[in-house]
């Protein structure tokens, strides 16, 4: 149970997929002026990056790996997350039409989003379990829907906020998301 525990603080926390290794940062600046479109964003991807990784672990270890097709991982990779968002496109815009309309072209965007490969990169990195390698995806995933919330909710508060000129609109939002960042460093000692 601990060593789940430590995964989820390490994969959720102090490694975060935003804020600590800079992937999906054009979902992250796009889509969060609103925390329930970020919301569902982060479900999304939650969804995208957890079946995704699934399979990329299954096609690394039943496909790649046995035959020394290793070169052809990247491709295999990005061919299966397509799919996978095809999935959860397809399943959001027949349960909620409406989120399907506020989320408009980041929900194909995925495919491209550098988080969701980069997990999967990670996971074959790491040589982990099936097990572990899912919980992994799972809570980075968290980890990232968990930022994107945050951030949403800080970009909602900040729009109100009197800011000069010179620093409303994006240059506060950068300013943020680097608070933000060494905001979530703080739990880098954990488990230490």
């Amino acid at each position: 149970m601990r060593e789940y525990l430590l995964l989820l603080v390490s994969a959720a926390l102090v490694n975060n997929v935003i804020l600590a290794r800079f992937l999906g940062l054009c979902s992250f600046m796009g889509v969060t002026t609103r925390v329930d479109t970020a919301l569902g964003m982060g479900m999304a991807t939650t969804f995208v990056i957890t079946v995704s990784s699934m399979a990329d672990w299954a096609v690394e270890a039943w496909l790649l790996q046995p035959y020394g097709l290793g070169y052809l991982r990247t491709v295999t990779f990005i061919l299966v997350i397509a799919a996978a968002v095809q999935f959860t496109e397809m399943s959001v815009r027949k349960l909620s039409p409406a989120l399907f309309q506020t989320l408009g072209i980041y929900l194909p965007l995925i495919t491209t989003n550098c988080a969701v490969l980069g997990v999967a990169l990670l996971l074959v990195e790491g040589r982990m379990s099936f097990v572990h390698s899912t919980l992994f995806a799972l809570f980075s995933s968290l980890g990232y829907t968990l930022v994107m919330a945050i951030f949403a909710g800080l970009r909602e508060r900040l729009a109100l906020a009197d800011a000069p000129r010179l620093f409303d609109g994006p240059p506060l939002g950068f300013i943020t998301a680097s608070l933000l960042a060494l905001a979530f460093m703080g739990f880098s000692g954990i488990g230490a």
